[in-house]
């Protein structure tokens, strides 16, 4: 191969034009967005017309406090939400377990939350703060498929919050109708160091910080606001060099050469395959030097030995786990890409 082809789009992918553009003018708008002078004044006209054209273009019509990413959104939304009791889903990536240590676990039947343990947990008091994904990191598994889920009625019932992190959803799915949402821009084409936690009203969570109307300490990274708002603007799945049909052809054929894990109802643009003799370490360090990045697990584990906690969750056997890599697609993928690691994958084990 000449070229290099990246398919781990769901540790991040590259940055769309429009908001490498968009992140450029920013740079121009040095000046501080909290300072009371006109040239403070002049940034925070256009950071707040950032954040606006962010809610919009995600159709949210609440509350937008700008964070670092999305692991900073998950700590503001879990760890400072006005609830006694945490309960997160058993695939949730490990950002939500940090954020709040201590939580009770649901389970997870056929890819979907659990409704019966969900209503046993909900059935005592206090009201709860439940964080659901909308979208597993390491299988494509779309644990809340429709914006108007069953769970979340029933957490909303109870006189719950619902915590939604959609990290891997924003941009390409219709949010879900949840109390909280996470956001993380380098997921859907915009710059790092830039996320959001959505929030229908401010009075969920504790402030605590000098910036984001008292909810985030910290100077307010423009550019990458921008770069955010640009990223979002440009369009979703419909806009991605590959069709849904295409990118499902392309699943199909990676269930001709292994087993793609689907634990529920499944994504386009995340795929866990399971090689049928290979360790994923092994996968990995052959794929890497034929010129294919692809990962094993989210990303701030695919670097460990330890078995995936979520595929575990998920019912995937241990022996079926330690043979299965993630193959990810995003915005600048081809049809020529897949079909070239469709190939190289079914080789794989004659190598």
């Amino acid at each position: 191969m000449t070229t290099r082809i990246y398919l781990d789009h769901a540790a991040t992918t590259p940055i769309l034009p429009q908001a490498a553009a968009a992140v450029a003018e920013g740079m121009a708008c040095w000046a501080n967005p909290s300072s009371p002078h006109a040239e403070g004044r002049a940034a925070r006209r256009i950071l707040e017309d950032a954040r606006g054209r962010i809610a919009k273009a995600l159709g949210w019509d609440g509350e937008v406090i700008l964070t670092s990413g999305a692991s900073e959104a998950l700590a503001i939304g879990l760890g400072r939400a006005k609830r006694t009791r945490r309960l997160v889903s058993a695939v949730e990536h490990d950002a939500v377990f940090r954020a709040a240590p201590g939580a009770d676990v649901l389970p997870i039947v056929k890819g979907e939350p659990d409704e019966d343990a969900l209503a046993q947990y909900l059935a005592a008091d206090p009201p709860p703060v439940v964080a659901v994904q909308a979208i597993n990191s390491e299988t494509g598994t779309m644990l809340l498929p429709y914006a108007s889920n069953p769970a979340i009625a029933m957490v909303r019932d109870a006189g719950g919050l619902v915590l939604v992190d959609a990290s891997q959803a924003a941009g390409k799915y219709v949010l879900a109708d949840a109390d909280m949402i996470v956001v993380s821009a380098h997921k859907l084409g915009g710059p790092p160091g830039i996320g959001a936690l959505l929030l229908r009203d401010y009075a969920m969570v504790a402030p605590d910080g000098g910036q984001e109307s008292g909810y985030r300490g910290g100077t307010e990274n423009l550019p990458g606001v921008l770069g955010f708002a640009a990223a979002l603007e440009a369009g979703g799945l419909e806009c991605w060099a590959t069709s849904i049909d295409e990118r499902l052809r392309f699943k199909d054929r990676l269930c001709e050469a292994g087993e793609v894990i689907q634990p529920g109802v499944q994504c386009s643009h995340i795929f866990a395959v399971a090689h049928a003799t290979l360790l994923a370490a092994a996968q990995l360090i052959r794929l890497d030097a034929m010129g294919f990045a692809v990962s094993a697990g989210s990303a701030c584990s695919s670097g460990t030995l330890k078995r995936s906690r979520a595929l575990a969750a998920f019912g995937i056997p241990g022996e079926v786990a330690d043979r299965t890599i993630r193959v990810s697609l995003g915005w600048s993928t081809t049809t020529d890409e897949l079909d070239r690691f469709a190939d190289a994958y079914a080789g794989l084990g004659r190598r």
